[in-house]
């Protein structure tokens, strides 16, 4: 399998992308990071995959481009996608919310999601078909104080995934998301919400099984979704919460 993982440096695109390289896949590296992303890579070989990194800023539709064209042009094709860039914005009440920083997460996590599969969508239909998992999150599927702009993009991701989905239905591409909920990466980590232990107590409540997510959880997920035993699943917004959602 030949697959393109943006955001793949760390956290869920970096797991994701050692699980594919486990089942022997050749993966594309894209990210922002120049210096994560090409450790990555020796993650994929070390794990008996093959990769190339490719810097992409996915809220620029020619790196989206290139990021496809890497697999395109160096394997002949492309099969699968997981777009899994995002960033996680500021937390503020919406009226107190900086303009600037609502349209950064939108660019990214939801802009940049569109781009990735106009890019995407054309090479999976000349490779004979495919599939695509959209990263968004629980916070598509509810509200959540103090993110609003993340809260919109990821919603917006998921209308953006079932319609995909619609369109593309008859020609051979599958397109899905993953709804993770609180994960153990560097994105919460940033967030602060992992140094405080009385912090962390709080979000692992929030989840029915009392703790955080893996990383290899989700990828575990995004690896079903592109695999031929989900060859009837597509338009579908899977939660990989601990039940957060259920509540």
């Amino acid at each position: 399998m030949h697959v393109a993982i943006t955001g793949a440096s760390s956290g869920i695109g970096r797991a994701t992308a050692v699980a594919f390289a486990r089942e022997g896949a050749r993966v594309v590296v894209a990210d922002v990071d120049d210096d994560r992303g090409p450790q990555t890579v020796g993650l994929i070989e070390r794990a008996g995959g093959h990769g190339v990194f490719v810097h992409c800023d996915v809220s620029r539709s020619t790196d989206c481009a290139a990021a496809v064209a890497a697999a395109t042009k160096t394997w002949g094709r492309l099969d699968a996608a997981f777009n899994n860039a995002g960033v996680e914005g500021v937390s503020q009440p919406c009226a107190d919310y900086p303009e600037e920083a609502f349209r950064r997460v939108i660019d990214v996590n939801l802009t940049g999601q569109f781009l990735c599969m106009k890019h995407e969508i054309p090479a999976l239909i000349a490779a004979g078909g495919g599939a695509i998992v959209n990263c968004a999150s629980i916070l598509g599927r509810v509200g959540f104080a103090n993110a609003s702009a993340y809260v919109a993009a990821k919603h917006g991701l998921i209308g953006l995934t079932k319609t995909a989905a619609i369109e593309y239905a008859t020609k051979g591409v599958r397109v899905n998301a993953v709804c993770p909920g609180f994960i153990e990466t560097p994105m919460l980590e940033r967030a602060g919400l992992l140094a405080d232990p009385a912090l962390r107590s709080v979000i692992e409540g929030l989840h029915p099984m009392k703790r955080l997510g893996t990383a290899e959880e989700i990828a575990g997920a995004v690896l079903y979704l592109c695999s031929p035993r989900a060859t009837f699943v597509t338009g579908q917004a899977l939660l990989v919460d601990g039940g957060f959602v259920a509540q």
